[in-house]
């Protein structure tokens, strides 16, 4: 496993997201702004917000988006075992073809938890 990879998506995402955010686009800017509002507390807690992400991700096999969800789930408060039920619920709804995504998503729930954050 290398531990070293939730940590270099960590960096890379951060300075992308500034190098996307500098092209100062007024559209990018807006859909940027509408993806954080998403997730803050609502009629759902974050928590679940969050989850829902995870399984979205899973399903769409966007292993950038699988880390990111994973570690504000982490963040929001959920355990591990309720992580484990949601990526079972991404599972059934996208079918064996989510295996190699569902891997890489216990790999990174096992980084989580070797960085306390789980």
């Amino acid at each position: 496993m290398d531990k070293n990879r939730l940590q270099h998506f960590r960096e890379k995402r951060s300075a992308q997201n500034d190098k996307v955010l500098d092209l100062d686009h007024l559209g990018i800017k807006r859909f940027f702004s509408l993806d954080t509002q998403t997730y803050r507390d609502g009629a759902l807690p974050a928590k679940t917000k969050e989850l829902l992400g995870l399984v979205a991700s899973t399903v769409l096999r966007c292993n950038d988006c699988i880390d990111y969800h994973l570690e504000q789930c982490a963040r929001t408060g959920s355990e591990k075992e309720e992580i484990v039920e949601a990526l079972n619920v991404a599972l059934v709804v996208g079918g064996s073809i989510v295996i190699p995504h569902l891997r890489h998503a216990v790999e990174t729930v096992q980084i989580l938890e070797e960085e306390g954050l789980l």
